[in-house]
């Protein structure tokens, strides 16, 4: 089928921190389209990331502070009007052809609210982006190891595999933030991303309010985008919010049970992991950190009843 080129289709947000160095190669492909609007938000970057592409046709936001991820999604995916809004990691690309594949398959069913393509790592690796809705079993199921017994069970990760998996379309509960194209109509239903989340789980939590209004997600092996997982900050400085996150999700759908639970679970986790990197500080004082996080964060607010 040949591809007709609306006046403007898809509105690109690519949300930048300390990412100067990866983000002109992200940006450049998706720029030279004339059916696609591209918006960088520069979350109050140290590095000035957006200044590497300036010399782009592109409409840059200087974020005046750094809001975090979904705060990010949200300045850029205001600033557009297209029918589709691609959610794009600055360390990530998604070649022309692979986007096209991830609108058709929109179009096609107007039951889907969101789209991911497979995706590609630094040497070529698959990398595993569809995701169950986290559960408690499979909580303490990795803060044990029981999902090395078990790779393949359900209840022991969230994470959907093996590579099989990958080779045709899928409907997972969620899929990785990483490369995601979002119908706008279905964003705007549930109010965009929530700005409670600083960092990690707000895709999570985006994908669990779409589904509570009847929009489902697909997995979409015709396209593909190369991630290379290069984090604008240590992961011995961001599991402490990775550990927030989650128990934050937790509370929220499901109560302060059960939000209380899985910070029981991380905390085992982190534990567990800080024993393991001993002769590690640095890592080990970021799974100390985590499991910090997880009790603060299973507290009621201040004011609760």
């Amino acid at each position: 089928m040949r591809w007709v080129n609306p006046p403007l289709t898809v509105d690109a947000v690519i949300v930048a921190y300390n990412s100067r160095d990866v983000l002109h190669a992200c940006v450049e492909p998706l720029a030279e389209l004339p059916w696609v609007s591209v918006t960088v938000v520069d979350n109050a970057s140290p590095d000035d990331s957006a200044g590497a592409v300036e010399d782009l046709p592109v409409r840059i936001i200087r974020a005046p502070r750094n809001g975090g991820f979904a705060y990010g999604c949200n300045l850029g995916t205001s600033a557009g009007t297209a029918e589709f809004v691609l959610f794009l990691n600055p360390d990530a690309s998604l070649e022309p052809a692979s986007l096209e594949s991830l609108v058709r398959a929109l179009r096609a069913d107007p039951l889907i609210g969101a789209v991911g393509p497979r995706t590609l790592g630094d040497d070529g690796e698959l990398l595993l982006t569809q995701r169950r809705f986290p559960r408690l079993r499979s909580t303490y199921s990795q803060a044990i190891g029981l999902h090395r017994l078990a790779p393949g069970a359900s209840w022991a990760q969230d994470t959907i595999g093996p590579a099989a998996a990958y080779a045709e379309p899928g409907t997972p509960d969620w899929l990785s933030g990483g490369c995601v194209l979002v119908r706008r109509s279905a964003l705007e239903q549930v109010g965009g991303f929530d700005e409670g989340f600083f960092l990690y789980s707000e895709e999570t939590d985006l994908f669990r309010r779409l589904r509570g209004r009847g929009w489902r997600a697909r997995f979409e092996p015709a396209a593909t985008a190369l991630h290379m997982c290069n984090g604008s900050a240590p992961p011995d400085a961001t599991a402490p919010i990775l550990a927030r996150s989650r128990v934050q999700y937790a509370r929220k759908h499901h109560g302060a049970l059960v939000g209380l639970l899985e910070a029981v679970g991380v905390t085992i986790d982190a534990l567990l992991r800080a024993a393991a990197s001993i002769r590690r500080p640095a890592r080990r004082h970021g799974h100390l950190a985590s499991a910090r996080a997880a009790i603060t964060a299973a507290r009621p607010a201040a004011g609760a009843r």
